[in-house]
């Protein structure tokens, strides 16, 4: 049988559909938490924005009360980045990727070396009996670390705990309207339970292609960071459909996924800094234009991002709103916009401004 051709667009719809952004859907956070795989939360305040562009009744006390209540953390996982996710997918999730997290360290971050002949499995059960004690920040880990492996560069000491041991930055860090440090603990203590000890990665990707799909292997290393996953897809072939994209790469899906056709409308949306419908796929086309790239922002997340037409990366956008009133949402897009999709984004905009800005008295939409 030769399989189905995906161009472009049917790729970007069916990826749309995924994440839930064709439309709003009528569930929790949690459950969107749940069926995204996590969302990618080095900013603090990302989630939100990018759950509020997802769900047709979010108010950010829901989530907040998940992180609080201990049924969502912020936890490092798929390619070592911080996600906020369900403590379910948690524990889950954080075996699959260990050797994501030993390899990273070893060979791409620049602490190992300064550490070479260290015993690195004492130094990560000393760094977690500490955490477990209280949560404590890497400045304050650091120095206890010294204490026990004098002459060795302290924070080289706190990054193979941060690296090597499964960690879950604690709150208020996180919730919405609220600062904090970033303090951490173990997963195990702050949960309450063990991780298993299954580590195949076999029902990761199967949620991924539920969250991402269709796509290829490679499309699934590069959102979990993890390696020779061809291996895996062939246990799965079985189980799986397979389509080719334009150029003749094997994609792979679940059979009974939606993918809508390519014509289906596809509202604006406002997407927060790293937002994973832009970073998960080796190939970003989908969604992000050949030539483009997503911006790489800093920041605690929430005031910037970027902005979807027709279902494809068109522009930036930028929230001033330190002072409460005026609000501003500031819209840059890398080409003129039609009237109507130019109409669209501001009325999308001024929603976005009264969720985030929810006392300013002006809301202002400017598209430059």
């Amino acid at each position: 049988m030769v399989d189905e051709r995906l161009d472009t667009r049917a790729l970007n719809r069916a990826t749309l559909a995924r994440q839930l952004l064709l439309r709003r859907h009528p569930i929790t956070p949690l459950a969107a938490l749940g069926h995204l795989v996590g969302m990618q939360a080095q900013c603090p305040d990302s989630p939100y924005v990018g759950l509020w562009s997802r769900l047709a009744d979010v108010e950010p006390d829901d989530l907040g009360r998940s992180i609080t209540g201990r049924e969502a953390l912020r936890a490092p996982l798929m390619r070592c980045t911080l996600h906020l996710v369900t403590a379910e997918d948690c524990l889950a999730l954080r075996p699959v990727v260990q050797p994501v997290f030993e390899r990273t360290y070893r060979s791409s971050s620049p602490f190992a070396r300064q550490v070479d002949g260290v015993d690195l499995a004492a130094v990560r059960t000393a760094g977690e009996e500490l955490l477990v004690e209280r949560p404590r920040t890497r400045a304050e880990l650091a120095p206890l670390l010294a204490e026990r492996w004098p002459g060795r560069d302290p924070d080289a000491l706190v990054y193979a705990v941060t690296y090597l041991a499964p960690l879950v930055q604690v709150p208020p860090r996180g919730v919405w309207g609220t600062t904090g440090p970033s303090a951490w603990t173990t997963v195990e203590s702050w949960l309450g339970r063990r991780l298993p000890t299954d580590a195949a990665p076999d029902a990761a990707v199967v949620r991924y292609l539920a969250a991402f799909g269709p796509a290829t292997v490679m499309d699934a290393q590069r959102w979990s960071g993890l390696t020779r996953l061809r291996a895996v897809f062939d246990r799965l072939r079985p189980t799986l459909r397979t389509f080719r994209a334009d150029d003749g790469r094997e994609l792979f899906d679940l059979p009974d996924a939606p993918r809508p056709a390519p014509d289906t409308p596809a509202p604006p949306r406002f997407l927060p800094e790293y937002d994973n419908v832009q970073f998960s796929h080796a190939d970003r086309r989908r969604i992000v234009p050949e030539g483009r790239r997503p911006p790489l922002y800093g920041g605690n997340g929430g005031v910037l991002g970027t902005v979807l037409v027709d279902g494809f990366l068109a522009g930036t956008w930028r929230l001033d709103a330190a002072d409460g009133d005026p609000a501003v949402l500031t819209v840059e897009p890398y080409e003129r916009l039609a009237t109507t999709d130019r109409e669209a984004v501001e009325t999308e905009g001024a929603d976005l401004l009264r969720f985030a800005a929810p006392t300013a008295r002006t809301l202002d939409v400017r598209v430059t």
